[in-house]
């Protein structure tokens, strides 16, 4: 990149009314993941697991979290080197997540990366144990509110 285009840069972040919100950050870690993320979204990705949907780097309060399951209420957090002295960062974050209805998993990115199918293993078995999501509420239309076999009152 030469410094013409620089100034670009500047006037876009300065003029881009979302480039101070979460979204702005969210997508820069997207861009710049660790080879941990990069290596367990896609097993991750388009419902492949268990037919979850999970976003990347999705924000909760103030905290942007590696891959949240919006319906089944679950975080995936992957930790590096850096967590192992941040116990207490970890802990109140975890917390607050929780507060929120969240379940929080943690792996190390070594385990991620060397062993990929065991870390997928627990993540499978988590969500097989948590209680299935609210059903979506009844639409005009919908299934549920016409008459079965004849029947009138439903």
């Amino acid at each position: 990149m030469d410094n013409t285009d620089k100034p670009d840069q500047t006037w876009s972040r300065e003029n881009d009314k979302g480039y101070t919100r979460p979204t702005a950050r969210s997508r820069e870690l997207r861009q710049n993941a660790t080879g941990a993320e990069r290596k367990l979204w896609p097993y991750l990705s388009a419902r492949k697991l268990n037919g979850v949907r999970f976003n990347r780097q999705f924000p909760i309060g103030q905290f942007i979290c590696d891959f949240v399951s919006r319906e089944m209420r679950l975080v995936i957090e992957l930790d590096g080197g850096q967590h192992a002295l941040a116990t207490d960062y970890d802990a109140r974050r975890t917390r607050f997540l929780e507060t929120q209805g969240y379940r929080v998993l943690r792996f190390w990115n070594n385990d991620v990366l060397d062993n990929v199918e065991g870390v997928l293993g627990v993540i499978r078995d988590t969500l097989d144990n948590m209680p299935s999501p609210s059903p979506s509420r009844r639409r005009e239309g919908s299934l549920w509110n016409r008459a079965l076999r004849g029947d009138d009152a439903l």
